[in-house]
């Protein structure tokens, strides 16, 4: 069986950076990378599983709020990643939220963001560095505890905007110690997990490459029920003939 095959969403501006990282997670984690921008074929039905991965704000366009002045939009890739998230649960394939990904995930399924997070939550700490300089609690009975554990984690945070109502389905895997939301995952099957954080800098620590590790099984379960299911046609194909 080969490493299943994972699309990558990216920016367009920054995404030359970013993708080998997230590339290299992604192969760590047993699976294979590729990269998507708006403007390019991007095609649910060729990949396993998909990442949504950070870097413009979203436009409030998408759930009715108000545009902040400092906010930089690509409304090309915003139409892009609410299609992919929507047909990755129309598949039955896992999604993986990273910061602005996270977002998305939300927005794509009604939820909103607050546009100025530190602005409605005021005793948050407001750190802006890859390195883990910021503390989340783990939400107790949460697929994210599953996979990476429930005591409280040491992230990252390159973010200005976070989740505010939550879209359907959808509920709060972490929060940080002044309580706004860090990570969010669909309540039921395809695997779907959002954080606000950025894992993919994190690779030297377990418990952000069993987030990798976490879509990579996913999708490869998901890849495995698609060959059981080209099996069984050729079959019924080859009784038929």
């Amino acid at each position: 069986m080969s490493r299943p095959l994972i699309g990558v969403t990216t920016s367009r501006r920054s995404g030359w950076r970013i993708f080998p990282l997230v590339a290299l997670n992604v192969w760590l984690a047993g699976g294979r990378a590729q990269r998507w921008v708006a403007g390019r074929d991007a095609h649910i039905d060729q990949v396993d599983g998909i990442i949504i991965g950070g870097g413009d704000d979203i436009s409030p366009d998408l759930y009715g709020g108000r545009l902040v002045t400092s906010a930089r939009l690509d409304p090309d890739r915003d139409a892009l990643e609410r299609r992919l998230v929507r047909e990755a649960f129309d598949y039955h394939k896992p999604v993986l939220g990273i910061c602005r990904g996270s977002q998305m995930l939300n927005v794509a399924l009604g939820g909103t963001l607050h546009q100025d997070a530190y602005g409605v939550y005021t005793a948050s700490r407001r750190v802006y560095t890859i390195l883990p300089r910021k503390t989340v609690r783990i939400c107790p009975q949460t697929r994210l505890a599953g996979v990476s554990g429930q005591k409280p984690m040491q992230i990252n945070a390159l973010h200005s905007q976070a989740v505010d109502r939550l879209g359907d389905g959808l509920k709060v895997a972490a929060r940080d110690l002044g309580g706004m939301v860090q990570a969010i995952e669909r309540v039921s099957d395809p695997f779907a997990l959002g954080v606000q954080w950025h894992p993919e800098h994190l690779f030297y620590a377990r418990r952000q490459r069993a987030i990798f590790r976490a879509l990579v099984t996913a999708a490869r379960a998901r890849q495995d029920h698609r060959s059981q299911i080209e099996e069984v046609r050729r079959e019924v194909e080859m009784v038929t003939e």
